[in-house]
């Protein structure tokens, strides 16, 4: 991944008020566009085209932040809901041998939706050995009601697996299910995605068994690079 490292202007200062961790940290801007913003196997976007934007901040110890900001579009029958979804995020991540492990805290957050009681924050860990990748998210303070999805309770789980194929094409298979802490499991669900990626742009077919016509199958084009 491409970096901007911090000037050695600021460096130098960060490191003659003591701070000399910061002197090797480094910032990163990312940008992207996709025909359709899928979040865990649901559309975002109105399976309309969305476009994207964050910086990150990271240092050798391991400890990272960085936010995000997408467009979204959840308009239905009764109302024209146009607006964004903005991600705040800490963590730290390492290695140990095989083993790759992250952990971290991210907020999100939709400004000027109105839909306010739909913010809420996730703690959540990574992992990976090789190829093969897992992770859990737990819902920690929400806006919405406790026994409503995307209340407080809720759990996220997913597992993938990474291909490296010829001429520098990329193969990603992800599978992940939705545990909603609510009175029935109506609410749960699956999702599957295939992700074929060379470069800055990734194919996905995505399928979710979700109900509300999110069962369909979506195919999406994407493109992204980072600086």
């Amino acid at each position: 991944m491409k970096t901007l490292k911090l000037s050695v202007i600021a460096a130098s200062l960060l490191a003659a008020s003591g701070f000399s961790q910061f002197a090797s940290a480094e910032v990163s801007a990312n940008f992207g566009a996709t025909s359709n913003y899928l979040w865990r196997g649901v559309t975002q976007s109105g399976n309309a085209p969305s476009v994207s934007g964050g910086l990150d901040y990271s240092n050798e110890s391991g400890v990272y932040a960085g936010t995000w900001v997408g467009s979204i579009d959840w308009s239905d029958e009764t109302s024209d809901t146009k607006g964004a979804e903005v991600d705040l995020y800490m963590g730290y991540g390492g290695e140990s041998g095989d083993f790759g492990y992250d952990v971290g805290y991210i907020y999100y957050y939709y400004p000027a939706t109105g839909y306010e009681d739909s913010n809420f924050g996730e703690l959540y860990f990574n992992g990976s050995f090789g190829a093969f990748g897992f992770g859990v998210a737990y819902t920690i303070n929400s806006e919405a009601d406790n026994d409503a999805p995307f209340g407080t309770g809720d759990l996220y789980y997913n597992v993938s697996y990474g291909f490296d194929l010829p001429n520098e094409f990329g193969l990603g298979l992800t599978y992940g299910y939705y545990d909603f802490d609510t009175p029935t499991s109506e609410s749960d669900y699956g999702h599957f995605q295939i992700d074929l990626a060379k470069g800055d742009f990734t194919f996905s077919v995505s399928k979710a068994d979700k109900e509300s016509g999110s069962d369909d199958t979506n195919f999406v084009v994407s493109w992204g690079t980072s600086f």
